[in-house]
């Protein structure tokens, strides 16, 4: 006789499948925070899903949600980075068999997993009359998104030749010298020139083209234009955008024979936190992180 499938199990199934078709509609990679708004637009949840904890002030389907996604972790399925999700083309094989089917094959990978590396996993899933607390590590989780959505709120205010300075702050902090940062006005295609060597002898030299669009996808026509003025002996090109690049910008530039490297908001901000600690305070002032420590859950 088949074991009937509890609530939270029930739940999670319909919850993480919406979750992995909006990541392959919206080009494999998201904010986990967009996936959380737009679950509820995607699948219904009823009265039972929609309880919130009072002690945690979760709402139940959510810490469920979270709580499953876990397993999609270990499975392979997900790469999950300081609030950012993203899907893996595991993920995108296992979804393609349907709902039930991904979350049997996460399950399954998750037991595998921590039967290899002797982990156990709470089971108070398996009791509906038992509240459902968030772990540690949903905790962490959450705590990134928001940290991550806190620093694109404070790109997205920048002006463009802000945004542009923030730019030249990161390359310098990697190492670059940028003795040419575009004035306002027509820049040719060239926003910044960068050297690895305070006379630019050293190649390659990079010209980096910068635009401020947060709600833009960046069309393969600009990426060409900024190949265009890159492509001389001893030149690279650096596309930097505060939006995202289309799938056919992103093929232009690796097909090109002028190394073209690309970097949307996502890498943007991840460079950024990598290179920090090497800015000047005034750099730093532009925009100004700071790391808090706290324990989190052994894996």
């Amino acid at each position: 006789m088949t074991k009937p499938v509890s609530n939270s199990r029930a739940s999670a199934t319909k919850t993480v499948y919406a979750a992995f078709q909006l990541l392959k509609e919206n080009g494999g990679t998201m904010a986990l925070k967009d996936i959380l708004e737009r679950i509820p637009q995607r699948v219904q949840l009823n009265e039972w899903e929609l309880l919130i904890y009072e002690k945690t002030g979760y709402v139940r389907w959510g810490s469920i949600f979270h709580f499953y996604s876990l397993d999609c972790a270990k499975a392979g399925f997900l790469v999950k980075n300081n609030g950012i999700w993203t899907l893996t083309p595991e993920g995108e094989k296992a979804m393609s068999k349907g709902a039930d089917s991904l979350m049997e094959a996460a399950t399954t990978a998750y037991k595998n997993w921590a039967r290899e590396n002797k982990k156990t996993k709470p089971e108070a899933l398996d009791k509906e009359d038992e509240p459902l607390e968030v772990s540690a590590a949903i905790n962490i989780e959450l705590m990134e998104s928001n940290a991550r959505e806190s620093i694109v709120d404070h790109i997205r205010r920048k002006g463009d030749y802000e945004f542009q300075d923030l730019v030249a702050a990161l390359l310098r902090a990697m190492g670059y010298h940028t003795p040419l940062i575009a004035p306002r006005g027509a820049d040719g295609g060239v926003d910044i020139i960068a050297y690895q060597d305070p006379l630019g002898m050293t190649t390659p030299r990079v010209k980096v083209q910068v635009k401020h669009k947060p709600d833009t996808s960046i069309p393969p026509t600009d990426v060409r234009a900024l190949i265009g003025v890159s492509n001389r002996p001893g030149e690279a090109g650096l596309f930097v955008t505060s939006g995202k690049f289309s799938k056919d910008s992103t093929r232009e530039a690796r097909t090109s024979n002028t190394h073209c490297e690309l970097i949307d908001l996502d890498r943007f901000i991840e460079l950024w936190r990598e290179f920090y600690s090497k800015m000047p305070d005034e750099d730093r002032a532009r925009l100004p992180l700071h790391a808090v420590w706290f324990l989190g859950a052994a894996e």
